[in-house]
């Protein structure tokens, strides 16, 4: 049921007609970190900008601390990338006091160090501008002229940010570990494992509020009490009413409504919107409550996701490339859901 639910959350602009095959190849799927600044040359700390190929980002983190030798806590990244794909993003490893290892010798066929160079402090999670993508779908099955005029619409509209796919493992094994968490609280799991099931329960609950309010077509627009968060940031205001002035900033994609990451603490919204998100959430109470007792926080995730600098091309072989950049956080495979039904081969 779990799975099936993820399958049927809303469409902003209706369910794609058009259906393709993604993923044939690693390199049908590319993404490359936008970082917020480079390396300084100096300091205890080496950045490495690493391109990896069918490889997960922890399985990375995991290969530099051998070879260095160090502790895994001391190897950081920014953020996860795609495991079947090719991607590109730094990497930092603490060396204190200690000498670069040769990096070039961790070159395989999966792992490439392009780039390295010291640094005064460590990377930390969430520190990028977003990522750029590089993506082409193949045997394509649509009609052009409308495929084009849906890509112009999400272009100029935006998608809604659901949390995708990956985000709750194979067979939403990550949420079935998370229902199990929450049936018994003292259950032995790894704190990755943990971290996951947790994160995923959480997702999963605000993919659920963001349906509703696609399909009552809110998703982009707010209701009175909305959290209104301004655009590239995490800051938010209270909307108590949609006046003009409000309605003009979100026109201009300057604020976006949010939805809740559930946690403890009071929840910021008011009014309708509070009486939303309660009515929605309250079929989840044993969700809520096993979030809550496991000490995550309120937070807010913008409803709507603007894809930025889309652009695309159709070639005579039935394949559609494209490119876009999206803030961190966001997933590509909910650009992809709104455009067509792409499917991905198992494995």
């Amino acid at each position: 049921m779990l799975d099936q639910a993820i399958q049927l959350l809303a469409y902003a602009h209706g369910k794609p007609a058009a259906t393709g095959r993604l993923r044939l190849r690693a390199e049908d799927f590319c993404v490359t970190e936008m970082p917020l600044l480079e390396p300084d040359g100096e300091g205890e700390h080496v950045w490495l900008w690493i391109r990896k190929r069918n490889e997960n980002t922890p399985w990375v983190a995991g290969q530099l601390a051998r070879f260095a030798g160090v502790h895994p806590r001391q190897v950081s990244y920014a953020g996860l990338k795609d495991r079947r794909a090719v991607t590109e993003q730094w990497f930092s490893v603490q060396l204190s006091g200690r000498e670069d290892p040769h990096w070039e010798a961790l070159n395989s066929e999966t792992l490439t160090v392009l780039r390295h160079a010291r640094h005064s402090r460590k990377l930390r999670r969430g520190a990028l501008r977003g990522n750029r993508f590089s993506i082409t779908v193949r045997e394509i099955a649509a009609d052009e002229t409308a495929l084009e005029k849906r890509l112009a619409l999400i272009g100029a509209e935006g998608v809604p940010n659901y949390f995708g796919e990956q985000r709750f493992g194979r067979d939403a094994g990550n949420l079935h570990a998370a229902q199990r968490l929450f049936a018994n609280p003292r259950r032995r799991m790894s704190r990755t494992s943990r971290s996951l099931a947790l994160s995923a329960a959480r997702s999963y609950l605000f993919n659920q509020l963001l349906s509703h309010r696609v399909d009552d077509a809110t998703w982009n627009l707010p209701i009175a009490g909305d959290a209104m968060q301004l655009s590239g940031s995490h800051s938010f205001f209270i909307a108590e009413t949609s006046d003009e002035e409000l309605m003009a900033r979100v026109y201009s994609k300057d604020v976006h409504p949010t939805g809740p990451l559930h946690g403890r603490g009071e929840t910021p919204v008011q009014g309708s919107c509070h009486q939303l998100e309660h009515a929605v959430l309250a079929g989840y109470a044993d969700w809520c409550a096993g979030l809550e007792a496991a000490g995550l926080k309120q937070d807010r995730r913008a409803l709507r996701l603007m894809v930025q600098d889309l652009g695309w091309q159709m070639t005579g072989r039935a394949e559609l490339s494209l490119e876009f950049s999206l803030p961190p956080g966001a997933y590509a495979t909910s650009v992809l859901r709104e455009l067509m039904q792409a499917t991905t081969p198992a494995g």
